[in-house]
């Protein structure tokens, strides 16, 4: 019987730029029997043979570093989607995000619909996610393998931390101005990650400027420098205005750091998961009494286990993923 061929909707990893999750989704998935991945290129999406198209962040397909980039890129994506559905080939659709990106044009906005409403399949990766049906929930895996092999800091006594890319929803311009509301000399701060724009770096070094308990790290940080980050850290912060799916609070518990996160059904569904002493939030906007109050608590009742991460190791997700892409196909067989 010949291989199930998926085609998943990113390239192969660089030396230079690498993400964790899609690297460890793409392994996985190869190695379950009478599987065959493709990793993303337009000649390979176009004119290849697949079974089934894995698409991720489907806004990328459409976007361009300039406007004939961009244009060149949603007319490829318009041909990918016929050639779809000529060909009967399903799209299976994990739902990182759970709305639209925002800012971006009525044609991307017109083409991501039409790409959605074109979907055979969801992958769910928490239960709180609205999805329609069909759809697999498949949560996502943690980091500990893929971290493994860095060597750790240990805490450094009243440091939070924050790493990761840093984009205006992510609130760190949040999380400078709630710090610098704390009165502690022996509070300190670290902020590692690439500012999603220039305008938003500008703003994140003004309001950091005269507190000398602050350090920024603004640029690519490699994973030896996030593990750094992480680990010489009491607790990473993460502030974010909506939080649904998030790789960092993975990170860091895959690193056996606490994490202070917004108050949702998502986040106290994580806490249960991984154990007391692990997971904590904050009601509304984070502010300076939030942090004060959460560092007193992991010190008053520190973890007694690491953080239970059973539940998302890579080879039941990977089977659980090609389980999702054989129902997508057959979903499609079935309606001819």
């Amino acid at each position: 019987m010949p291989p199930l061929v998926v085609l998943q909707s990113f390239p192969a990893p660089r030396a230079t730029s690498v993400n964790p999750y899609t690297k460890l989704l793409g392994e996985h998935v190869a190695a379950v029997d009478g599987v065959a991945v493709l990793h993303f290129g337009w000649r390979t999406a176009l004119t290849g043979r697949y079974d089934v198209f894995h698409a991720h962040w489907p806004e990328i397909l459409v976007d361009g570093h300039s406007p004939l980039k961009k244009l060149v890129r949603q007319a490829f994506t318009l041909a990918l989607l016929a050639r779809l559905r000529i060909t009967r080939t399903p799209i299976v659709r994990t739902v990182h995000n759970v709305d639209l990106p925002s800012g971006i044009s009525r044609r991307e906005r017109a083409l991501l619909r039409l790409f959605d409403r074109q979907t055979t399949l969801r992958i769910r990766l928490n239960a709180e996610t609205p999805v329609a049906e069909p759809s697999a929930l498949i949560p996502h895996g943690h980091y500990r393998d893929w971290f493994a092999g860095f060597p750790r800091s240990a805490p450094v006594a009243g440091q939070l931390g924050y790493a990761g890319r840093i984009r205006r929803y992510k609130g760190v311009e949040t999380l400078i101005d709630a710090f610098r509301g704390t009165s502690d000399p022996a509070l300190s701060l670290r902020v590692g990650g690439y500012p999603s724009t220039a305008e938003l770096a500008d703003a994140v070094t003004g309001l950091a400027a005269g507190d000398g308990r602050i350090r920024l790290d603004l640029g690519f940080i490699s994973d030896g420098q996030l593990v750094d980050l992480v680990t010489s850290s009491e607790v990473v912060v993460l502030p974010y205005q909506f939080m649904h799916n998030s790789a960092a609070a993975l990170t860091a518990l895959s690193l056996d750091r606490p994490v202070l996160v917004p108050a949702n059904e998502v986040n106290a569904r994580l806490a249960a998961e991984v154990g007391d002493g692990w997971v904590y939030s904050f009601d509304g906007t984070l502010n300076a009494d939030a942090i004060v109050a959460t560092l007193a608590e992991i010190r008053r009742a520190p973890a007694a286990a690491p953080p239970r991460l059973d539940a998302r190791e890579w080879p039941g997700a990977a089977v659980a993923h090609v389980a999702a892409y054989r129902a997508a196909v057959a979903a499609i067989r079935g309606s001819r």
